[in-house]
This record gives structure tokens, sequence and C-alpha cells, in this order.
């Protein structure tokens, strides 16, 4: 293989793996907001259950303040009945004690099935914050593994541009020229494969004899339809 080619061939994979390194770098933040909004969501059910856990005991307090005061009035009712006068007043007074201790058990059982949803909520409180802790963690260490990629992606665009040069440094100006032209029009890819007689790129067939120039690697060929630099490689020849 012509050495130009190869330097070419060594260019064009360079720019892969900055590409790549690029496009993982560009989509951190995305990937950093979609941990954030997953971990916001198991705060939001913290803060469902919490809310709910806190009504519920508002709920519950509220009630407690009304069989007290149901019970206030009924003892005020049985402390009066021992001074009514007549049979009339006794009668309306036993009937007010009837109704009212009627409401304090009413409410007593209302009390009660509180007190049992209590636990049920402030068990789901529990498994909330249990489900935003594991959450957590797991969110602190895909960020922590994110960005050492990005650390590791930031490393290899620098070592990129000081292998980049180096290799530029050995071609030609008019061919680095026109590596960078058909790099900037083809969304950075101005050297491709040629294989089973088709450019890898645009998939177009070759001519016979164009792909046979191209098998020699001994000249700079090329794609008759997307303008790029093919090659052959040669494991392609071992292979058959």
């Amino acid at each position: 293989m012509m050495p130009e080619l190869k330097q070419l061939i060594r260019l064009q994979q360079l720019e892969n793996t900055a590409t790549e390194a690029r496009g993982q770098l560009e989509d951190t933040p995305a990937r950093l907001e979609a941990l954030a909004m997953a971990l916001a969501e198991h705060a939001e059910v913290v803060d469902a259950a919490n809310l709910a856990l806190n009504e519920h005991r508002t709920s519950r307090a509220t009630l407690e303040k009304d069989i007290a005061a149901v019970q206030s009035r009924l003892n005020r009712f049985k402390e009066q009945l021992m001074s009514v006068k007549t049979n009339k007043e006794y009668q309306a007074m036993q009937t007010e004690i009837a109704v009212g201790e009627r409401e304090v058990g009413r409410l007593e059982d209302q009390l009660l099935e509180r007190m049992l949803e209590t636990d049920d909520l402030s068990h789901n409180v529990i498994q909330a914050e249990q489900r935003l802790a594991e959450e957590q963690t797991r969110v602190d260490t895909r960020r922590e593994h994110i960005e050492q990629e990005c650390a590791a992606f930031q490393t290899q665009l620098a070592t990129f541009d000081i292998e980049r040069s180096k290799v530029a440094e050995q071609l030609p100006s008019q061919t680095m020229s026109l590596f960078e032209t058909l790099a900037r029009g083809r969304k950075g890819v101005a050297v491709v494969e040629a294989k089973l007689g088709r450019c890898t790129s645009c998939h177009v067939r070759l001519r016979p004899q164009l792909f046979n120039d191209v098998r020699s690697n001994s000249t700079l060929i090329q794609c008759e339809s997307c303008q790029r630099i093919l090659y052959f490689a040669e494991h392609q020849a071992v292979a058959r």
C-alpha cells in the first residue's frame, strides 16, 4: 500500500475516533439530565407519600378533636341529668345523651380506621424513601461513570489533535486539503473501504476496472458517486 494512502487511512481512523468522542461529550448533558429526572421522579413519590401521610394525620387529629368535643358535651348532659325537675326534661336529656353516645361511637370507628390506615401510609413513606436512596446510589454511580468517560474522551481528543498533526505533516498539502474538503462535506468521512465491488459509504457499485485499480492501493482513487477516497483492505485478499 502506498504510504500516502496508509497515512490517509490512519487520519480517517483518528477522525472517526474523535467524532465518536465528540458525540459522547455532546450527549453528556442529556445523559446527566436523564439521571436527574429519574431521581426527581423518585423524590416526587416520596413527597406524595409524605403529603398523604401528613394529610391523614391532620384528618385524624381533627377527628380526635371532634370526639373530644362530643364527649365533653356528653359529659355536660350527664351532669345536667341529675338536676332536671320534670320527666319531659329528663327524657329530652336522655335523648341528647343517646345521640351523643351514637356520635362518639361513629367517630371512634372512623378513628380506628384512620389508625389502621396510618400504618399503611407510614409503610408507603418508608418504601418510597428506600427506593429513593437506592436510586440516589445508582445515579451517583452512573454520574461518576459518565464523568470518568468524559475525562477519558477529553484526553482522547487531546491525543487525537497531537497525532493528527503528526500524520498531517507527512501528507502533501494538496492531499491534506482534499481530505479536509471531503471531510467537511461528507460528515467527517473522507476515506472509506471498497468491498465486494462497492463503496462501503454510499454503497454504489464501482466499475470493475475502477475496483481493480482500488485493489492495488497504489494510487489515490475517489468514488465516482460520493467522491470519497477509496482503499482496499488487505485482509480481504487473505480471506479469499
